[in-house]
């Protein structure tokens, strides 16, 4: 499956999985940033759109949602830890994380390795919203981007 021309009737958590498991579709793509998460949007169509994104440790996206996407992310290469609003979870290479319009969670790299993900998102991201933890466990909005400012 070419990135670039992803048919939009597989449902993201599929289009991760098999794009992840094609190291020739992303592999020469990939670049390393110590300034932050790099990332290339790969594709985007009026149905979805598929991002590839690289992490160095200690890299993370903070909790964040998607504005109103669905969408899934599959590990391709390293492992990443996935935090939602009750669970942490390690996610390897292989596995898949889908999750729906209103979903809320944080990526990060806690390892020593490099890793790289695929992200995939139905309709495309026109909005996210960033957040906080309070002490008591209250969920503190902090900004709202729109796709212009990525």
């Amino acid at each position: 499956m070419s990135m670039t021309s992803a048919p939009a009737a597989l449902p993201p958590a599929e289009t991760a999985a098999a794009l992840a498991a094609d190291p020739d579709e992303w592999l020469p793509r990939v670049r390393l940033s110590p300034q932050g998460r790099w990332y290339e949007r790969l594709h985007r169509d009026e149905d979805h759109e598929i991002w590839l994104i690289s992490w160095l440790p200690g890299q993370s996206t903070g909790l964040h949602d998607h504005g109103g996407s669905r969408g899934a992310f599959a590990v391709a290469l390293g492992s990443l830890e996935e935090r939602d609003l009750g669970d942490t979870r390690e996610v390897t290479p292989g596995q898949v994380r889908a999750f729906g319009a209103d979903y809320i969670h944080e990526v990060r790299n806690v390892s020593t390795a490099p890793a790289v993900s695929v992200h995939v998102y139905s309709p495309p991201l026109t909005t996210m919203n960033r957040y906080e933890l309070s002490a008591d466990g209250e969920l503190i909005p902090l900004a709202h981007e729109t796709a212009e400012q990525w």
